[in-house]
C-alpha cells in the first residue's frame, strides 16, 4: 500500500472511527513522523536479534523550551505558546483526535467570563422588570419580559438584549 500523501511504501497504517463514519490513513515513514503519529515499527530502544542497532535521527525540539513533539503526545502538555507554532500540523492532528473530530472551541465560556457576567446582570434586570410589570397589572410587557427571558435562557450564546 502507498502513503496517501506520497509515492513512498506506506508503513503506518491507522482506522479513525468518527460515529459510523470510518477513514483509513496510510503514511510512509517520513510523514508518519511529521504528521506525529507513532511508528510502532521503529520505537527507540527496541533491537531484534539480526539486525543492528543504528543512531535514530534526533526528534526536532521546541526552541522555545526544548520539549519534543513526543514528549508532548506522552503528556498531552505543551511546554510553551513557541510549540504549537513549531509543531504546527502535528499538534493540528493531536487536538483534533483527542476532541472528537472538532478543530476549534465550540462550547462554553469560563464561568466569571465578561459574557457570562453581561447575561447574568441581563436575567436580572429582566426579572425585576418583570416583577414590577406584574405588581403594575401590565401583563402584555410581563408577556414581552417573559419571552426575553426564555430566549435568553435558551440561546446562551446570544446577549439578550433588545433588536
Amino acid at each position: 500500500m502507498k502513503c496517501d500523501r506520497c509515492n513512498k511504501p506506506a508503513v503506518v497504517h491507522q482506522v479513525i472511527i468518527k460515529g459510523d463514519q470510518h477513514r483509513e490513513i496510510h503514511l510512509c515513514a517520513l510523514h508518519a513522523k511529521e504528521a506525529g503519529v507513532p511508528n510502532p515499527g521503529n520505537q527507540l530502544g527496541k533491537h531484534s536479534p539480526g539486525h543492528s542497532l543504528t543512531p535514530r535521527s534526533k526528534m526536532p525540539t521546541c526552541p522555545g523550551c526544548g520539549t519534543s513533539f513526543s514528549r508532548i503526545r506522552k503528556d498531552s502538555l505543551f511546554g510553551c505558546p513557541t510549540c504549537y507554532d513549531t509543531f504546527g500540523k502535528g499538534v493540528d492532528i493531536m487536538i483534533e483526535r483527542s476532541q472528537g473530530g472538532a478543530t476549534h472551541h465550540v462550547g462554553r465560556g469560563p464561568s466569571g467570563s465578561e459574557r457570562d457576567v453581561a447575561r447574568r446582570f441581563e436575567s436580572r434586570r429582566l426579572v425585576e422588570e418583570l416583577e414590577q410589570a406584574v405588581r403594575a397589572e401590565q401583563y402584555e410587557r410581563a408577556a414581552e419580559l417573559k419571552a426575553k427571558l426564555t430566549e435568553l435562557a435558551d440561546h446562551p450564546h446570544t446577549d439578550g438584549g433588545e433588536s
